[in-house]
């Protein structure tokens, strides 16, 4: 859910694995960053997108999916950790990204989900000072997270293929890191 603290926490998990695994690179993919950068833009797909972000909306799937397959496909490495943070956000979605693990032969992927309930997540959008979090964005993006969102969390809280991981987000920053470290086999 929006205002769950997955920003701040896959950064501090890019940290960690920086310091546990030193050798290897940490590709981070924040699709929420690269829709914003994307909205700038003056072409005629970007001022649709801007419309939708504006209203507070969900992006059409296959402009979500556009917008971290391209970096995959042009920059990551064989050898990196990936951290997705933000994407899927709808079940087709999740399938993409299901079929991009896939193809790089990442077994298993940790999928971490912070769950946090709708009061939490207001308190805190409107918190953080963004443009873009003002009560009607906020309410909007809240509500279609049960509609879209959800079902592409399920699709990998039952799949096998995946390590769920569910948190209680509703904590402190450092409470949710120990908690996300304390599952997690590094």
């Amino acid at each position: 859910m929006s205002g769950c603290g997955k920003g701040t926490q896959a950064k501090l998990l890019g940290e960690y694995l920086k310091k546990v695994d030193p050798k290897r690179e940490v590709f981070f993919l924040e699709t929420g960053a690269e829709f914003r950068r994307f909205i700038q833009g003056e072409g005629y797909t970007q001022r649709l997108s801007k419309k939708i972000y504006d209203e507070g909306g969900s992006q059409p799937e296959f402009l979500s999916v556009y917008m971290w397959s391209h970096l995959i496909a042009e920059n990551f490495k064989e050898d990196e950790h990936l951290i997705v943070d933000g994407t899927p956000r709808r079940f087709h979605e999740a399938g993409a990204l299901d079929s991009a693990f896939d193809f790089y032969s990442r077994e298993k992927p940790y999928f971490i989900f912070l769950n946090i309930g709708k009061e939490w997540a207001t308190e805190r959008l409107t918190g953080r000072g963004r443009i873009d979090d003002n009560h009607d964005d906020i309410k909007a993006r809240l509500n279609w997270y049960e509609t879209d969102v959800v079902p592409a969390i399920n699709f990998y809280r039952n799949n096998p293929k995946y390590n769920f991981l569910e948190i209680n987000g509703e904590q402190t920053i450092e409470k949710v890191h120990q908690d996300i470290w304390d599952k997690l086999p590094f």
